[in-house]
């Protein structure tokens, strides 16, 4: 995959977890509340059908506001890779005004840990500078310290 600079956002960690545990946590709407977005803010509804075509819809409390995240899944290869766009939510039906198209991979890094990249691809320069502006590497930064506490929490169970 070629990336452009100018629409694509990426972030990789090598995270202190196997990508099995990861992958379930991405997977999981029993999980994915408990890391997914920066504390104090938090997911408050999670619905995941994972697979192509499936819904991916979360919606998230962030300052007393909620803010729905309704999406689909275009490409999923278990333990390794999640492709998912708010541009269609289920049934395909077009979102009016879409964000970005996120590429979630997992690779073993050696030692129980997995190489984690997160990319975030945009329609314009344009959305890519405002999500950039808006924390992505903070923010998706701190999201991938919390996947990594909370799936070495699972594992210790």
């Amino acid at each position: 995959m070629t990336l452009d600079p100018d629409t694509d956002l990426i972030l990789t960690r090598t995270l202190n977890a196997p990508r099995t545990i990861l992958w379930e946590c991405w997977t999981s709407p029993e999980h994915l509340p408990q890391w997914f977005v920066p504390k104090p803010h938090k997911v408050v509804a999670c619905e995941l059908d994972v697979r192509p075509g499936g819904k991916c819809n979360t919606t998230f409390e962030v300052e007393g506001n909620l803010m729905e995240n309704n999406g689909v899944y275009l490409e999923v290869i278990p333990g390794e890779k999640l492709v998912f766009t708010d541009t269609y939510t289920e049934g395909w039906k077009p979102n009016p005004e879409p964000f970005m198209t996120a590429i979630v991979t997992f690779e073993d890094a050696g030692d129980g840990k997995t190489t984690y990249t997160a990319i975030a691809r945009h329609r314009s320069v344009e959305s890519a500078k405002q999500h950039a502006d808006m924390g992505f590497h903070d923010g998706w930064g701190t999201v991938a310290a919390q996947l990594e506490a909370y799936a070495q929490e699972l594992a210790a169970r």
